[in-house]
This record gives C-alpha cells, structure tokens and sequence, in this order.
C-alpha cells in the first residue's frame, strides 16, 4: 500500500516562488523582467563562497564521506530577448562531507560564452526561445553547461541539455579548468546525460544535431582515452534527453518529440511536436557494438527524460524510468509570450519499466506507479545491474498548483512492488534532485539501500537554504540531518555523488 502524503493542500503560485522577494545576492535587472523563473525560488544568486565548519542539525552518520554536486542557472546579464532557464549561466554548488565536517563551495561554470560576455559587459546570446539574430553572437546560442554535472577522469563534468561542449572543474576548488575533451572525437559535443559507470569507470556517452550522423554513441576509458564510437542510423533529428546501460549493453533512445527541420533550416525556428503516430524506439547495442548492431524496439509513443537504471535478466534487457506521454502541455492563455517556455518546463511524467527481450524481439512495458515524479536516481553501485529501489522528486502538476516546474517531496519506490514511501518537503519549500550516497565500503554484496539520499532544499518563508541526509532505508522519518548553508540556493537542475575515496584522494 502506498503511504499517504503529509498534506493535500499545494500553496499559490506566489507563496511558492515568492515572486514579490528582493534578494541582495542577486542581480538586480530580474526586478524588471516578469518572468517567473527568474523571481523568487529561481532568483539566480552571483555570490560565489567558501564556508567550512557548517552548522549540522541532527546526527551527521560517521559513513558518510565524499561531496553533493547540483548545477543550476545563475544568469549574470539581462537576457536580449526573452529568458528560459536553459540560458542561465551554469553554477555548481557542492556540499562535502570529510572526516565528520561540513563545508560549502559554489562556483560559476565559466564557459566560453560567459567570458565572451563578462569582457563584453552584457549578454550577447539570443537565447534558446529566439529570435536568432546570430550576427550579433560569435557562438550563437548560448551553451551554459548548466544542466548536468558527472565525475569522471578525477575531474568534474559539467554538461547541457542540447548537446553542448562540456567543461572540466577541479573537484575540491570548482574552479573551471576548461574544456572537457576526449581526445580522438570528431568534436566535444556530449549530451546531457552521458554516464559513468562505476563497476568500470568507463564514460558512456551520446551526442546529436540537426545534420548526419543525427546521433553518435561512444565509450571513453578510465583515463578520458576514447575507445569506441560509432554513428547511430535514425530517421532524422532528434530530442533524445539520456541513455541507460547494462554490464554488455547500452540502450540508447529514438523518441517521437522532435522540431520540424525545415522550418530550422528555413527560419532557424524550433517548432517543438510530439508526434503521437510515431512509436518511440529504443536501440540496444553492444557496449562495443557498430551502428549496424543496433537492435530497435518499438514501443507506444513516449518522452523520456531520465532513466533510473537498466540490466540484463537471461535474453531481456530491462529498462526503468520515467514515461511522459505529454511532454508538451497545454499552454494557457492567460500567461503571455511565455506560456509555450512555462507549458514545455511543466513536466508530466511517472514512474514506468520497459522490457526487451533481444531473443524473440518481445516488448512488454507498463506503469509501476501513477504518480507525478521525475528527477529519477538510484544508488550508483547497481548501476547496470538489477536493481529495484529508486528516489524520485514529486512534482505538482497545474492543478495542484504546479505553474513552475518544482520538487515538493522525495519518493522512494520499490520497483519491483510498486510500493513508495514519501517525504513531504513542507509548504513552500522546495527541493534538489537528491542523490544516492552509499556508506563508506558499501558493496553490491549489501543492501542495495545501504547509504543516505540527499538533497538541497530552499524554504520561501525564510530564504534559508539546507542540505538533508536521509536514511535511505527509511526516509518517512525524515532527514537524521540538516545541515545549514551559508546562503540561499536557487532552484536547479541535476546532482551527483562523488564518493570521498574518488574525490579527496585526487
């Protein structure tokens, strides 16, 4: 039986954002601009700090050592045109625990664009919603790297949801080393979420554009060398968002919500449509395999933003994540220019297992839960093998108050049961992705919820920022920590966990 949640009651959209706040920290043009994503829990913060000996509420767990990454947007510039979350400079905030201490660091990511900007002394880029006017930006639309952040070759990986070039930061200072490259590539580009994989340290990583090859996959080794790549044969352009992988496989993704390409190349417009005659198809290939080897599994059309994990159970291939079957909402009258930005940001999915059977070519998939979730992790140790817990963020939808995309409670399901347990974040207070973090010497021979899940919350009472540590075996009691941060943190996208024996020993 699933556990009921802690309240039923969602609050305003003003009470949420809390969109008539001034904040000293950020800069002070967002006060002109209406637009929600910019206001309140989304106002960017341009302090960057330091601050050790964090103040720890609770019983910080003495086998927890390693840090807590979260990339999000912090735009410095008024925006030309009109602002999406997808344009903010990219920050990274890192929360790291060491020898029974707490400290804090947040850093921009700074990017080619931002130093473009930063010796210009405005922006210069049109932004991802247009007009594109590119004669005035030397790298056309901006690529923030402000969406994902992985930890691969001892290094920080900071990455963007368009494929864009990604950037290398010192994991212990956040300073930006520059540009993350795997020697041998055609070019830098990587999608958003590129996967390193535990068991080898291998990166998995995926690319795509609006010209052949619309994809290319490929695998790097331990050492940032690359050892694999090879182009993947689609129909034309594609959104895909992430991959998932098992011990001998990769699963890589063909979804049928695409932009139209010849009104690109004709109007340089992205005219987004979810085309719900198409089936969506997933390709599983080899880990080492040639675009030739791509087996493709029609399945009912879909968007899939994250997967939780996939393995391999005798001739099936088993995939979860979560399943959106409308991933372009209704857009409302009554919200302006930027109803279509804040339709497309309102995020409909749930919890949903896929499986392959690559013997027969047998697709069998189906909800594991109802429930409106994403932001979907599991503990990273399990990562290509079979797994069954995974901890998710809810998220309201419109009516129940979801106007903005936000994070109201952590959910843990058994995947395998369809069970779930929840934890609700408060009213007007708004969490992170949450990550896994396995207790030091943890195994694949424990418990697979054998560590903690944390994450970052912002409460739009107060303007206080904290980072909680749950038990993951039981997170209904709530965080066994709290730990303060010196400032606030604003809303953002995607986390990780480097585990203490991989970053402090760099």
């Amino acid at each position: 039986m699933h556990a009921q949640r802690t309240h039923q009651e969602y609050p305003s959209v003003e009470q949420c954002i809390g969109a008539a706040t001034h904040f000293a920290d950020a800069p002070q043009w967002i006060y002109s601009l209406d637009n929600p994503y910019l206001h309140g829990v989304y106002a960017p913060t341009v302090d960057e700090m330091d601050v050790s000996g964090l103040t720890v509420e609770g019983e910080l767990p003495a086998d927890l050592e390693g840090a807590y990454f979260r990339n999000g947007p912090n735009p410095v510039y008024q925006p030309k045109n009109r602002y999406h979350p997808f344009d903010g400079d990219g920050m990274v905030h890192g929360v790291y625990f060491q020898h029974g201490k707490v400290s804090y660091r947040n850093r921009y990511v700074e990017t080619e664009a931002l130093l473009s900007e930063r010796a210009d002394g405005r922006s210069i880029s049109p932004g991802v919603m247009g007009p594109f006017d590119y004669s005035v930006s030397p790298f056309g639309i901006k690529d923030t790297s402000n969406t994902d952040v992985v930890f691969f070759n001892d290094q920080l990986v900071t990455l963007w949801y368009n494929a864009g070039n990604p950037y290398a930061l010192d994991g212990q200072s956040l300073k930006t080393q520059g540009a993350f490259d795997i020697p041998g590539r055609r070019h830098r580009r990587l999608s958003a979420h590129s996967k390193v994989d535990w068991a080898t340290g291998e990166m998995l990583f995926f690319d795509y554009g609006d010209e052949p090859p619309f994809m290319t996959y490929g695998v790097a080794d331990p050492s940032g060398k690359l050892v694999h790549e090879a182009d993947i044969d689609l129909p034309g352009p594609r959104l895909p968002h992430d991959l998932g992988f098992t011990r001998n496989y990769a699963v890589l993704h063909d979804l049928p919500f695409f932009h139209d390409i010849d009104v690109l190349r004709k109007h340089r417009l992205r005219v987004l449509t979810f085309h719900r005659d198409i089936p969506t198809r997933f390709g599983i290939i080899p880990r080492y395999g040639k675009g030739s080897e791509v087996r493709w599994f029609e399945c009912e059309p879909c968007y899939i933003l994250h997967t939780s994990n996939c393995w391999e159970e005798g001739d099936w291939v088993v995939m979860d994540g979560c399943r959106s079957i409308n991933p372009m909402p209704q857009a409302q009258d009554n919200e302006g220019d930027l109803s279509h930005m804040l339709a497309y940001m309102r995020l409909e999915a749930n919890n949903y297992r896929w499986r392959f059977n690559l013997r027969t070519g047998e697709v069998r998939e189906g909800p594991i839960d109802d429930l409106n979730t994403e932001f979907n992790k599991t503990n990273p140790i399990f990562h290509g093998e079979k797994s069954r817990f995974a901890y998710h963020q809810r998220i309201p939808l419109l009516h129940e108050g979801g106007h903005t995309l936000r994070f109201t409670g952590l959910v843990k399901y058994d995947n395998e049961t369809g069970r779930r347990w929840e934890y609700d974040y408060g009213k007007g207070v708004f969490g992170s992705e949450a990550v896994f973090a396995p207790r030091v010497g943890a195994d694949r021979s424990g418990p697979e919820d054998d560590g903690y899940v944390i994450t970052l919350v912002t409460d739009s009472g107060t303007w206080k920022s904290d980072c909680l540590v749950f038990d993951a075996q039981d997170i209904e009691k709530g965080p066994v920590a709290r730990v303060n941060l010196p400032h606030r943190v604003p809303f953002g996208f995607h986390a990780t966990w480097v585990r203490g024996q991989d970053l402090f020993s760099v």
